[in-house]
Order: structure tokens, then sequence, then C-alpha cells
């Protein structure tokens, strides 16, 4: 539950660092539709981790600032690049919520997950659809997110 909570608030701060560079740009309307679902997901998550009396990660602060610095710098690099983000991030979310579909019980917690998961695909697929697979570099780019969402999956499960 913590990670989903990080994770969903790190979407929400890269969505911000993405929309106040492209805020003219022709992408800004899929950038808010996805980052308004992210903050649904987030209200969810921490209406989840209040009830069920679990602490949020202690990492949230640095999430914010390296979640809208590499929203920033992504969207600096360009369209594709920003999409190329969503793309990266949104592979690795996808797999965290199908390992925990996996391991949940049937109620209303999995269906909620399972239905998160399929609008995180959706965001994927827009991505894509917008030409992030060919960003400058987007296998590097792409590598490189994923590997730190990796990481800040391992980080907030610890701390």
């Amino acid at each position: 539950m913590r990670v989903n909570h990080a994770g969903e608030y790190g979407a929400i701060c890269i969505y911000s660092g993405q929309k106040f560079i492209l805020k003219e740009s022709s992408i800004i309307n899929k950038i808010i539709k996805m980052e308004e679902q992210e903050k649904k997901h987030f209200r969810y998550f921490s209406e989840k981790i209040k009830k069920q009396k679990i602490r949020p990660t202690v990492l949230l602060p640095i999430w914010c600032v390296l979640g809208v610095s590499l929203g920033v710098a992504t969207a600096i690099m360009g369209k594709k690049a920003a999409m190329a983000c969503t793309a990266a991030v949104e592979e690795v979310i996808e797999e965290h919520y199908k390992e925990q579909i996996s391991r949940l019980e049937d109620g209303e917690l999995r269906e909620t997950i399972s239905k998160f998961r399929d609008e995180e695909l959706e965001h994927r697929d827009i991505a894509i659809g917008h030409n992030a697979e060919s960003a400058f570099g987007y296998n590097v780019l792409s590598s490189f997110i994923k590997t730190g969402c990796k990481a800040a999956i391992y980080l907030s499960k610890l701390i």
C-alpha cells in the first residue's frame, strides 16, 4: 500500500513538471487527463493507508523533487521524450500492480488495483501513440527511467 501511494504521488509530480514546460503543447490535454487519473489513484491509496494505519514512505519529499525534475527534464527534451517517460513509468507500474493482483484475494482492493492497472496501461498506450518510441535515445532513456522506478519501489518498501 505504501509503495502504491508513493508511486501515484511520484506520477503526479512527473506530470506536474511536464505541464510546467509543455503548457502550450498539443499534448497538454492528454497530460492533464493522465494526471487527473493519477490523482484519483493517489487519493484512494491515501485513504487506504490512513484507514489501515500504514505510514507513508519518508521518501515522499525526495520522490517529489525527483519526479518534478524528471518531468521537467523529459519535457525540455521534447514531447516525444515526455511521452517516453510516461511509457517507461507505466510499464514498471503495470508490472508492480500485476504482481499485486496475482497475490490478492478477490475483493474491492483487487478490483480497484486491476482498474488502476488498466488505466496505467492506457497511459502507456497514449504515450506510445504519441511517438514515445521515436524519442531521441529512447532505449537508453527508457532503461534509465525504469531502473529509477524500480529503485523507488524497492526503497519505498523499506523506508
